[in-house]
């Protein structure tokens, strides 16, 4: 649990710089940024989209995840939360935290290094890569927070759960998550990152979150796909 403990910490650290930087910042600058910000999510995600072996895999994935998602209605939650959190800070609308919340821990949890850095921590107790990804996650948690808000700290609690389970249980999940299944699960989440810059660039509403569930999906179909 180290790395995912290290990796928290830099992410509320970069959270609380964000926050110092945001206050000298005006609203034209940060609307460029977030922009440009914009743009550079919709990069990492096209990066991690492309790396699937098989676009069937990632269709369905998305399919039947975004079906459960939408039956357990995890968006509408989840804003919901977000205002019951700005009723408690009282400092952003809901909108701002709910996104920032959504869109970091989607950027942070989803992806190889976290899958691969937590197997490496929980088998052999190595956590170099899970103290590379704090350092990145670390800066981009200060870009984020200097446009986004407070809403980035929430992404911690998804990284202590996602990164952290997956280190306890390493010694179960290890047999399961194949270098087929962790290629295919980031395809996947990178189109569900893609979506969330198209939310930055306010497109459209898009309910991503409800896209939530198409992870652990591209899990059980890759394993039970025929070869």
């Amino acid at each position: 649990m180290r790395g995912t403990l290290v990796n928290v910490a830099a992410v509320l650290g970069g959270t609380f710089v964000g926050l110092v930087l945001k206050q000298g910042i005006s609203v034209k600058y940060r609307t460029s940024v977030m922009q440009v910000l914009a743009l550079a999510v919709f990069l990492i995600g096209a990066q991690m989209a492309l790396k699937t072996q098989n676009v069937l895999i990632v269709i369905l994935s998305l399919i039947s995840g975004t079906m459960i998602g939408e039956a357990l209605n995890i968006d509408e939650r989840l804003n919901n939360f977000g205002k019951w959190l700005t009723n408690r800070v009282g400092t952003e609308n809901s909108s701002n935290i709910g996104q920032a919340f959504v869109t970091t821990s989607l950027v942070f949890c989803v992806g190889a290094m976290a899958v691969v850095g937590a197997l490496q921590d929980g088998l052999t107790g190595d956590a170099s890569t899970l103290y590379a990804k704090s350092i990145l996650d670390g800066i981009a948690s200060i870009v984020f927070t200097a446009t986004m808000g407070i809403g980035v700290a929430l992404s911690t609690l998804p990284i202590l759960i996602y990164q952290g389970g997956i280190t306890l249980l390493a010694s179960f999940v290890s047999p399961y998550l194949s270098e087929a299944v962790i290629r295919e699960m980031t395809a996947v989440g990178g189109l569900m990152i893609i979506g969330i810059s198209l939310v930055m660039f306010d497109f459209k509403k898009i309910k991503v979150a409800n896209w939530l569930p198409a992870l652990p999906m591209a899990i059980f179909i890759t394993l039970f796909w025929p070869v």
